[in-house]
C-alpha cells in the first residue's frame, strides 16, 4: 500500500533519517507498521536532533518538500499566495500517485489537502484532527473551513475523520478518537503516597495559549496558604522569559521550577512522583500531558476546554478550572486537605486512562488502514 501524509509540522534530516515532533511521529509510526510505502508532504527545515525530536522507523520513505505559510498579516498574505500554487500543485500529484490520503489538521498544509482531496473521491481517506472539534468554540477561519470540508459528506467522501469527544452536527465522516502515550506493559497499579511536598506539574510549550502564567500565580496563592508544595514545569516557548522573571520577582526559586524540553523517560519520572497535572490552557484537543499525568495517578487540573470535561468525568476525576485564582484555589485547597478525596480521584484518573494505551491505539488504527 502506497500512504500519503500530508502535514504542516515541520521536519529536517540527519544521518539520512527524517525528524520531526516526537508525539506525533510516534503515534505516526504506529500506522506506518501496515504500508509498504510512505510519502510525506510536509515543509522541510534545517535543524538538529533534540530531545522532543524523533525519527520516522519505515524503509520507504519519499519526501515532498513544500513551504510553510500563513495567514496572519498583510505581507505573510502576500507571500502565500505566490507560495500556494507549488504546494497546490506537489499536493496533487502526491495524491495522485498514492493509495490512502492522511490528512493532519488543523494547519494550512491539511487545509491544502482538505481541498485537493474533493477531486479524488474514490481514493480511500483518513484524517487526523488533533484540534478542539468543538462547534461551539471560537477558532480562525482556517480551522473553520477544514472543519466544514471534513464534516461534509458531499465534498469529502471515502473518509473517515479522527476527532476528540462527542460533539452534535456529526457526518458519517466523523469517528470519535483518542491517543495514547503508554503501552499495556508500562501499566502498574499506583498507590500514590499523600505526603508533602505535593508536587505539581506542567507539560507543554510555554505559550500564552498553554497559560503557564495562571499556573504559576494559581501555585503561588497555594504556597501562600502554607501548603508544601513544588511545581515542575516542562517545556520551552517564548512565556519562558516572563515566567523566569516572575519567579524571580515573588521569590519562588525555592518551589517552582522550570527544566525546559526532557524526553519521554525523564517525563514519565517526574509524572509518577507528581500528585497533580494542571493545564489552564485556552484550547485543546486531546491534551496528551492529561491522559499522561493521569495514568500515572496525577489528579488532573484543567479548563473546559474540547473534550477536557469528557476526559475529567464534568470533574468526578479531576478538577475543571474556572480561570478565577481565588475560585480555583479554592477548589485545589478542598483536595489538599482531603487525603480521601485526592486518593479517590486519582484512582478514578488512572483507572480511566489506562483504557488508552498505544496497544489499543495502534489496534484501532489498524481497522482504518486495513479495511
Amino acid at each position: 500500500m502506497k500512504f500519503l501524509i500530508i502535514t504542516h509540522v515541520d521536519h529536517f534530516v540527519s544521518n539520512n533519517q527524517y525528524f520531526g515532533y516526537a508525539p506525533y511521529v510516534r503515534e505516526m509510526n504506529i500506522w506506518l507498521k501496515y504500508v509498504d510505502e510512505v510519502t510525506i508532504v510536509a515543509p522541510l527545515v534545517k535543524g538538529n536532533e533534540t530531545k522532543i525530536d524523533l525519527a520516522y522507523e519505515h524503509s520507504n520513505i519519499k519526501f515532498k518538500k513544500v513551504p510553510g505559510f500563513s495567514f496572519t498579516s498583510f505581507t505573510n498574505n502576500l507571500i502565500s499566495l505566490f507560495k500556494l500554487p507549488i504546494i497546490f500543485w506537489e499536493v496533487f500529484w502526491a495524491i495522485k500517485n498514492t493509495n490512502h490520503i492522511h490528512l493532519r489538521c488543523p494547519g494550512n498544509i491539511g487545509l491544502v489537502g482538505c481541498v485537493v482531496q474533493i477531486f479524488f473521491p474514490s481514493k480511500i481517506k483518513t484524517a487526523k484532527y488533533a484540534g478542539n472539534w468543538d462547534p461551539a468554540s471560537k477558532q480562525p477561519w482556517t480551522y473553520r473551513l477544514q472543519k466544514y470540508i471534513l464534516n461534509n459528506s458531499f465534498l469529502t467522501k471515502n473518509m473517515q475523520v479522527l476527532v476528540y469527544g462527542e460533539w452534535p452536527q456529526y457526518s458519517k465522516n466523523i469517528k470519535s478518537f483518542f491517543t495514547a502515550t503508554y503501552s499495556n506493559s508500562e501499566k502498574e497499579i499506583i498507590n500514590k503516597a499523600y505526603l508533602e511536598p505535593l508536587h505539581f506539574i506542567f507539560t507543554g510549550s510555554l505559550v500564552k495559549g498553554k497559560n503557564p502564567m495562571y499556573a504559576v500565580e494559581l501555585l503561588e496563592k497555594i504556597i501562600m496558604k502554607g501548603n508544601n508544595v513544588i511545581f515542575n514545569i516542562y517545556g520551552e516557548g517564548n512565556e519562558r522569559k516572563n515566567l523566569e522573571d516572575y519567579i524571580q520577582a515573588n521569590n519562588l526559586q525555592n518551589n517552582i521550577f522550570l527544566h525546559g524540553n526532557q524526553d519521554k523517560e525523564s517525563l514519565k519520572a517526574s509524572y509518577r512522583k507528581s500528585h497533580f497535572v494542571i493545564l489552564p490552557s485556552k484550547s485543546e484537543g486531546w491534551p496528551k500531558t492529561l491522559a499522561e499525568g493521569m495514568f500515572w495517578g496525577c489528579v488532573p487540573i484543567a479548563t473546559k476546554v474540547s473534550c477536557v470535561p469528557f476526559m475529567l468525568d464534568q470533574g468526578n476525576r479531576g478538577i475543571l478550572l474556572e480561570m478565577d485564582l481565588e475560585k480555583d484555589l479554592k477548589q485545589i485547597q478542598e483536595i489538599i486537605e482531603n487525603r480521601k478525596t485526592f486518593l479517590n480521584k486519582s484512582k478514578l484518573a488512572e483507572t480511566w486512562s489506562q483504557k488508552f494505551t498505544t496497544d489499543s491505539f495502534e489496534k484501532e488504527i489498524k481497522k482504518l488502514i486495513l479495511k
